[in-house]
């Protein structure tokens, strides 16, 4: 038993707080997003994908897979420079898979960027800053479709 509390805290919980399975709060949300809550519910305007529970008073609660959508939407809106009709096209076109593909050629542009930082020779310098530009030709393509 946790002092004073009478309850058992072996639940297998994080510390200092809920299980990664558990719903959360649009503030708990906000803050391990770093975005104010009005943006929160802005987004949720503009992605139907967003349905929090809503229990009494309209207070809502977050699923681990509604924060995993909402983590990819501000990736791409202030990291990848979409907008947010570009995003709503990507999802339209790819659906929601299509945000992963959208990540994961961004996470490859960044891995490669860092191999060209450290390459040994003139020869793979200059390999690894043409497949760099070809990455970044191919997310051209993809922010020009969004």
């Amino acid at each position: 038993m946790a002092a004073g509390n009478g309850r058992s805290n072996d639940s297998g919980s994080r510390r200092g707080g809920k299980s990664k399975a558990a719903f959360r709060t649009i503030s708990e949300v906000a803050d391990e997003l770093d975005v104010a809550q009005h943006v929160l519910r802005f987004w949720e305007t503009k992605f139907h994908q967003i349905r929090p529970l809503k229990r009494g008073g309209g207070r809502r609660y977050y699923r681990p897979e509604d924060i995993e959508f909402l983590r990819k939407i501000k990736r791409l809106l202030y990291t990848d420079g979409y907008t947010i009709k570009g995003v709503q096209r990507l999802i339209r076109q790819g659906g929601v898979a299509a945000l992963q593909d959208v990540e994961a050629a961004a996470d490859n542009v960044a891995a490669t960027t860092d191999a060209v930082t450290s390459a040994d020779t003139p020869d793979q310098r200059a390999a690894l800053e043409k497949a760099i530009a070809e990455l970044e030709a191919c997310r051209q393509l993809l922010a020009g479709r969004a």
